[in-house]
């Protein structure tokens, strides 16, 4: 079918397709509304980078947001650049740091925030302002509902796709000869200056506070943090990531170290890897299940062909040889052992052979023992002529016994005994009083 466009000198026929859905003025659904595309296409797989988050409404990330065709994101977008194919909506606003570019038939509700340069197609709709730092490109019946405002040069038209007017521009410039300024323009042109991967939402996705609907592979980066239920063929989630919601794919699903999934991790025909120190915070339900030992699930794990758990990298880091099952410091004993004691060394000098000190416990059966050991406190402490004082004239002789019969005492009396236990006369009581009495009487 074609379409007229009008001019000031007549109507020019221009070709384009028309489809079910635009006569009855409305979008169906991917199934419903499925469009053969040849080639390979760059947006085949959602791809959240690292770091991305969802902030009241809005999906904040430092890199750049493509957007591919059909796609409905119910949500805000910040990010460097925004750039989004036919018929996309946003349910907020778009904030670029870099350019915006919106093909024809976008919707936003809300208002679009420029930092550089903003191109519109044909019919793009935004309910609110849109404010443009550098130069602004806009298409035919574009409704904007409060206005707009731009800084640079202002052109009404419809915008040249980026591709066609590099590829003209370079034609260009190779046929007057100027190959260097081609090569320029070219290296500008496809040079990554972006330190931050962009976020590529796929064609025909569905992206809101509750669920995250694609129907190709998503890979979500690390130290992210999203709202709602991912649904996907297959997931490939990062570490440290936050997730309220569930997962669930049709294939195979791997879940990073230190990841908190507030739902339900379910597959219909895959195999689910659970990373360590992850925390499911409902059931897991797959054809098997590889389950570190340091994860946590709250929920029920349904696996058809079974439950492998894989041991934590951490646990076995203090065994030196699994088999004897001591640990890794055990081999300190052997370096005591060799560093016992010689046989012509001093046990109580304090000092080792090298010069070192001593270990305070030997194995035993090792190092000798002389016979001066016994004193060897009094040696270290010294004796009375090393202190200044007279050495005591009986140290050679046998000394006393500690513990003596109280028969063998000089100070005690048998008489006194038995007078105190009754059988003596009051002669001998009266002596034992007067004895007691003598005895704590200060000398006069």
């Amino acid at each position: 079918m074609a379409a007229a466009r009008y001019k000031d000198d007549g109507i020019v026929p221009t070709r384009s397709v028309s489809r079910a859905s635009d006569a009855a003025g409305e979008v169906k659904t991917p199934a419903e509304h499925h469009t053969p595309v040849f080639g390979s296409d760059p947006l085949e797989e959602l791809v959240i980078p690292d770091g991305t988050q969802v902030k009241e409404h809005d999906l904040v990330t430092d890199g750049d947001v493509l957007v591919g065709g059909q796609s409905a994101i119910e949500l805000g977008v910040r990010a460097g650049g925004v750039a989004a194919g036919e018929r996309v909506s946003f349910g907020g606003d778009i904030e670029a740091d870099g350019d915006c570019r919106l093909d024809m038939w976008c919707e936003v509700e809300g208002n679009v925030l420029v930092g550089n340069d903003a191109y519109l197609g044909e019919r793009v709709h935004i309910t609110g302002q849109l404010m443009v730092s550098g130069d602004l490109d806009i298409g035919d019946d574009v409704d904007i509902e409060e206005g707009f405002e731009a800084n640079g040069w202002i052109v009404i038209r419809n915008p040249m796709p980026t591709i066609v007017f590099l590829f003209v521009y370079l034609s260009h410039l190779l046929r007057i000869g100027e190959e260097e300024a081609a090569e320029e323009v070219a290296a500008a042109a496809f040079a990554d200056d972006s330190e931050a991967d962009p976020a590529r939402i796929p064609r025909g996705a569905r992206v809101s506070d509750d669920a995250w609907q694609v129907s190709t592979p998503a890979s979500i980066g690390d130290g992210c943090r999203l709202h709602g239920n991912i649904r996907a063929t297959e997931i490939d989630v990062g570490s440290d990531t936050e997730v309220f919601g569930s997962l669930r794919s049709k294939g195979p699903i791997r879940v990073g170290t230190r990841t908190v999934v507030h739902g339900d991790v379910t597959t219909r025909s895959g195999d689910v890897r659970i990373a360590p120190g992850v925390h499911v915070r409902g059931d897991i339900s797959c054809e098997r299940c590889e389950l570190s030992e340091a994860a946590e699930v709250d929920g029920t794990i349904r696996a058809s062909d079974g439950i492998s758990f894989v041991e934590s990298p951490a646990s076995g880091a203090g065994v030196a040889d699994e088999g004897d099952g001591r640990p890794a410091d055990s081999e300190g004993g052997e370096a005591s052992e060799e560093s016992g004691l010689d046989d012509g060394d001093a046990p109580g000098d304090g000092s080792g052979g090298d010069g070192g000190p001593r270990p305070a416990i030997v194995p035993l059966g090792e190092g000798a023992f002389s016979t001066n050991d016994r004193r060897s406190g009094d040696a270290g402490r010294g004796t009375g002529a090393d202190q200044g004082r007279d050495p005591d004239p009986d140290a050679g002789a046998d000394p006393d016994p500690v513990v003596r019969r109280i028969e063998d005492t000089d100070e005690w009396d048998v008489d006194r005994r038995n007078g105190r236990n009754g059988a003596g006369d009051a002669e001998d009581v009266a002596a034992i009083i007067a004895d007691a009495e003598a005895d704590h009487e200060p000398d006069g």
